[in-house]
């Protein structure tokens, strides 16, 4: 029987990234933001700032290369409803984003690309 593929995974870019921040940080997590002021980003905070609870679904505990502890990402259980079939790739874009995601003051920002799990 294989392996269920991840429902979230990194690229490059994104690694690096969430390198930097974890040392400048500590641990980390992520909420894929639903909407509103932030649009629909994933952003990342240290990890247990945001306050996750029975309205959110662990999508994954991401391993990143050079960082001791893995890094949740959650999301609203109504929008993993509407997403549940998707494979999400964080990776990483120039511009701001989210000005409550610790990447802000970097002038870059992280951006989801997803594709169909099974593809």
């Amino acid at each position: 029987m294989s392996a269920s593929p991840p429902r979230v995974e990194l690229t490059h870019a994104a690694t690096e990234l969430l390198q930097k921040l974890r040392a400048a940080h500590g641990p980390l997590m992520f909420h894929q933001s639903g909407g509103c002021c932030d649009g629909s980003a994933p952003m990342c905070y240290p990890e247990g700032e945001f306050r996750t609870g029975g309205s959110d679904v662990l999508l994954e505990s991401l391993t990143v290369d050079g960082i001791s502890e893995p890094i949740g990402f959650w999301m609203s259980k109504s929008q993993y409803e509407a997403w549940r079939h998707t494979r999400l790739i964080v990776d990483v874009v120039e511009g701001r984003g989210g000005g409550f995601s610790l990447e802000a003051p970097e002038g870059v920002r992280f951006l989801i690309r997803s594709r169909m799990l099974g593809t």
